[in-house]
C-alpha cells in the first residue's frame, strides 16, 4: 500500500451513529464491561449462563495453555434450549423459523427444541455414542443441523460439521481424520433449483471411513429412503429416544466443537472447541456483535458449515434466547428478489452475512432494493472477508441501518474486534476496536509492536475461552502453527494497521503479500483500489510468477454493467494512479462470476490456478457453482 492511500484510509472518518440506534442499557453495560480485566470480564460472563457447579478458579495457563473454569461443570444445550423452555413467555417463543429453496416454513418454538433435542439425544446414545465419541453433521441448514448438534451437546458428543457441498473425496477424509463414530445426513438438499444428493455421496465415502458405525438419514426430500444395513432413519431414532435424556454435566475444557480448516496450509487442520469456551464465547458473540431486542428476528444468511452459523446461530443465538432464521438454499433461487422476500416473509430485524451477499445485492441494482425496502431492519452485519468501503457506503445508505465489520477466525471461534452494534462509531471498512476480554497487538516480523499508521502483523497477546484448544490428534502442529512464529502471542497470520482513532485495519493475509520487483504489496490492498471503480462489483487479485519481477498482480473483476469496453485500462491506470506503477495489474480479467464457496469466499487459489496452471490443481469440492471457474478458464483462456 502506497503512503497515499495507507494516510487516505486512516484518516476515514468516523460515522457517528444516529440517536435512534443508540440502546442506551447497552451503552453503560459495555462501559462497565471494557473496564474490566479480561479474566474478570469473562467471570461476568460466564455467570451469565447457567452452570451445574461453580468453578474453582477462572482461568489457568498462558495463551498457548489455557484453562477456563476448573472444577465447573456446564452443558451447552441445556443453556441453549431448556433454560428458555422454563418459562412459558420463552417456552413458546419461536426458536428457529426455517425456509427450504422450494418454499416450505417451518417454525419451532424454543419447548418443541428441547424436546427434539433431548429425544435425539436419547436415540443417539442407543446406537452406542458416548461422551467424546465424534458425531459428523452431513446436511444443508436444516432444523435438523440444529437438534444434532444440540444433542451432542447434551451427551457430550463431538459434533463436526460437514458443508454440504463436500464430495466424496472431502467427505471420506474429513470422516477419516475425525475418527468419526455416527454420521447424520440429509438425503439430499436443494440448491439453485435442483437436488444434491448427500446420501449416495456418503455411501461412496464410507467404505473408506471404518470407524463410522452408524448412519442416521433425515428424509429432506420426502420421497422415502430405502435404508440399508448400518442405516437408521432420524424418525426412528427420535422415536427409540422418545423418553428423552438429561443434559450431562460436562468439564467446560473438554472438546465439544471439531472444525475442518485448510487455513494456509494444504493439509486440512481439524480445530478443537472446548464445551464452555465455545457457550461462553459464543454467547458474547452475539450479545454484543448483534444484542437481542424484543421482536427480533436474527438471519444468519451464511451456511451451517462456515464456523459464523453454529456461533450466532446454534449456539450464540439460541443462547441468547433469540429468535433465529434459518433458509436453505441460494440467495438468488428462483429470483434475485428471493433475499429481499426472506425479509418480508419472516419480518427479519438483523442479518449477518458476508460482504460478498452484500455485494450480490449491489449487483442487483438499486431498483429491486427500492422495490423491497425493508423497513423492519436494525441491522446488518457482516464478517468473512474484508468490507470495502464502497460496499459498506451502499449497504448504509440503501438500508438505512448501521453496517458492522466483525473480524475473527476459525481458529478464534467468534469475532473479537468490531463496533458494538448501538453503542459505537463506524468507519467504513474498519474492523472497530476490540470487544471486552480480549488484547492485541501489531507487531513487526521480529515481534516488536509497531506504532499506529504503520503495517504490521496482528498477534493476540492474551487467552480466551473461544480461543481453539489443539488440532484433532496433533497437537504440536498446533503450537508450531499460532506460537511458533511470536512466542507469548497467538499469530493470526494476518496484517493490520491501527488508526488514531483505535480501529483495526485488517489488511489481508499475511501470505497474500506479493513481491513485486522489490516492492511488498498485499494483493487485498490492490482490491480494495480496484473496487473503487464505479463499475467493479467485486474483485479478486492473485499474485502469479513472472520471469523478470518474480511476481506480478493479476486483477479478476464482475462488472455492474455489460460493457467491458476501456475497463482494463481504467482499472490499471487507477491502481498505478493511487498505489504506484509496482501495483498495477499486468492483466484485468473481466469475468461473469467468480469460484466461490458456498459461505461467500472467493476461492483465490483456484483463480491462480487457472492463470498459472489452466485449471485447478486441487480440491474443488467446496465450491458453490462449478460453471463459475468454467466461465473464468474461458475468459483467461481467451
Amino acid at each position: 500500500m502506497s503512503d497515499d492511500s495507507l494516510a487516505q484510509l486512516l484518516d476515514t472518518p468516523l460515522r457517528p451513529l444516529p440517536p435512534g440506534w443508540t440502546v442506551a442499557d447497552r451503552v453503560e453495560s459495555l462501559a462497565k464491561a471494557r473496564a474490566l480485566e479480561p479474566d474478570d470480564y469473562w467471570e461476568w460472563v460466564a455467570r451469565q449462563q447457567r452452570w451445574t457447579r461453580e468453578w474453582d478458579t477462572v482461568r489457568t495457563g498462558g495463551v498457548s495453555d489455557f484453562r477456563y473454569f476448573e472444577g465447573g461443570l456446564i452443558n451447552v444445550a441445556d443453556n441453549c434450549v431448556d433454560r428458555w423452555t422454563e418459562d412459558p413467555a420463552t417456552a413458546d417463543r419461536a426458536a428457529i423459523v426455517w425456509e427450504g429453496e422450494p418454499g416450505e416454513v417451518r417454525t419451532v418454538t424454543y419447548a418443541e427444541l428441547a424436546d427434539e433435542v433431548s429425544r435425539l439425544a436419547a436415540g443417539l446414545l442407543d446406537l452406542g455414542v458416548g461422551e467424546g465419541d465424534v458425531v459428523a453433521v452431513y446436511m444443508p441448514n436444516l432444523v435438523e443441523a440444529f437438534t444434532t448438534i444440540h444433542a451432542c451437546n447434551r451427551i457430550g458428543a463431538v459434533y463436526t460439521v460437514l458443508f454440504s457441498g463436500f464430495g466424496e473425496e472431502a467427505v471420506a477424509s474429513r470422516l477419516q481424520a475425525a475418527r468419526a463414530a455416527v454420521v447424520v445426513v440429509a438425503d439430499a438438499s436443494y440448491r439453485r433449483g435442483r437436488r444434491v444428493q448427500l446420501l449416495s455421496t456418503l455411501r461412496s465415502a464410507l467404505t473408506r471411513c471404518p470407524s463410522v458405525r452408524a448412519t442416521v438419514v433425515v428424509d429432506r426430500t420426502g420421497d422415502g429412503v430405502a435404508l440399508r444395513e448400518g442405516e437408521r432413519s432420524y424418525a426412528d431414532v427420535l422415536a427409540a429416544g422418545a423418553g428423552g435424556a438429561p443434559a450431562v454435566p460436562l468439564d467446560p475444557n473438554a472438546p465439544s466443537f471439531l472444525i475442518f480448516t485448510s487455513g494456509t496450509e494444504s493439509r486440512p487442520k481439524g480445530v478443537v472447541h472446548s464445551v464452555g469456551g465455545f457457550l461462553l464465547g459464543s454467547w458474547a458473540n452475539a450479545h454484543w456483535q448483534v444484542g437481542r431486542e424484543d421482536g427480533d428476528v436474527y438471519w444468519v444468511a451464511a451456511d451451517v458449515g462456515w464456523l459464523t452459523f453454529p456461533i450466532q446461530a446454534v449456539v450464540g443465538g439460541l443462547a441468547c434466547g433469540m429468535t433465529v432464521a434459518c433458509f436453505e438454499g441460494a440467495l438468488d433461487t428462483p429470483t434475485p428478489a428471493r433475499f429481499y422476500e426472506i425479509c418480508e416473509r419472516h419480518a427479519v430485524t438483523k442479518i449477518l452475512a458476508a460482504p460478498t451477499l452484500i455485494r450480490m445485492l449491489r449487483k442487483f441494482g438499486d431498483d429491486l432494493a427500492a422495490a423491497h425496502p425493508l423497513p423492519g431492519l436494525k441491522l446488518i452485519t457482516a464478517q468473512g472477508e474484508p468490507l470495502d468501503g464502497d460496499t459498506f457506503a451502499w449497504a448504509t445508505d440503501t438500508f438505512d441501518v448501521p453496517v458492522i465489520n466483525a473480524y475473527g477466525q476459525t481458529e478464534t471461534g467468534s469475532t473479537w474486534t468490531y463496533p458494538v452494534y448501538g453503542v459505537d462509531p463506524l468507519k467504513a471498512g474498519s474492523a472497530g476496536t476490540p470487544v471486552p476480554g480480549h488484547t492485541f497487538a501489531i507487531v513487526d516480523d521480529s515481534g516488536e509492536p509497531v506504532p499506529p499508521g504503520v503495517k504490521g502483523n496482528l498477534v493476540l497477546t492474551g487467552p480466551f475461552p473461544t480461543l481453539c484448544r489443539t488440532v484433532w490428534g496433533d497437537h504440536q502442529r498446533y503450537l508450531d502453527t499460532y506460537f511458533a512464529k511470536f512466542p507469548g502471542s497467538y499469530a493470526t497470520n494476518d496484517e493490520a494497521v491501527l488508526d488514531h482513532d483505535g480501529h483495526i485495519w485488517v489488511l489481508g493475509r499475511a501470505d497474500d503479500v506479493i513481491n513485486v520487483a522489490g516492492h511488498r504489496i498485499s494483493t487485498m490492498e490492490i482490491e480494495a483500489v480496484v473496487t473503487s471503480d464505479p463499475d467493479v462489483v467485486e474483485a479478486a487479485v492473485v499474485g502469479v510468477p513472472e520471469e523478470t519481477k518474480g511476481t506480478v498482480p493479476i486483477a479478476f473483476v464482475t462488472l455492474r454493467s455489460s460493457s467491458d469496453d476501456g475497463v482494463a485500462d481504467r482499472i490499471r491506470a487507477l491502481v498505478a494512479g493511487e498505489m504506484g506503477g509496482y501495483a498495477r495489474p499486468d492483466r484485468v480479467y473481466v469475468t461473469p462470476a467468480m469460484p466461490k464457496t458456498r459461505t461467500g469466499k472467493t476461492m483465490r487459489r483456484l483463480l491462480r490456478d487457472v492463470v498459472v496452471h489452466g485449471g485447478p490443481t486441487g480440491d474443488t469440492s467446496a465450491m458453490e457453482d462449478p460453471a463459475a471457474l468454467e466461465a473464468v478458464t474461458e475468459v483467461v483462456r481467451g
